[in-house]
């Protein structure tokens, strides 16, 4: 088995927000064959292992301005890694990954990858 790599699916009305982020068709997220788990976003990055995801649900739509963009929620200390607001995948954590941005660190990860089934699905199989 390879590592199985996970394109956002970019919305290009927000293009100039993704170039001043430094996000490019290579940012993904990726789970590799030995239980990691990366997401990139531009100039940020979380790293992690597939065995310290929780649960993971897909969802959407959501409001433009609460999904597109680096973004923290307002309800806890998630954190978005956002390129349209249609659809996603949340990732649970079950110990709190290293803060990206913010002052805690983050305890899911939202991202809107093209495919969020397979993402959740490569993550159900690695684990």
């Amino acid at each position: 088995m390879s590592d199985r790599r996970f394109p956002y699916r970019m919305d290009m009305r927000w293009r100039a927000m993704f170039k001043a982020l430094g996000v490019t068709a290579d940012d993904a997220v990726t789970v590799g064959d030995d239980g990691s788990l990366v997401a990139t976003f531009g100039r940020k990055r979380v790293e992690t292992t597939v065995a310290n995801v929780d649960h993971t649900e897909i969802t959407g739509p959501h409001r433009w301005y609460t999904a597109v963009g680096l973004r923290l929620s307002f309800s806890d200390d998630g954190l978005t890694f956002g390129t349209n607001h249609l659809r996603g995948l949340c990732i649970e954590f079950v110990e709190p990954v290293p803060k990206v941005i913010g002052f805690k660190n983050h305890s899911a990860l939202w991202v809107s990858v093209a495919d969020p089934e397979g993402l959740a699905e490569a993550i159900a199989d690695t684990s």
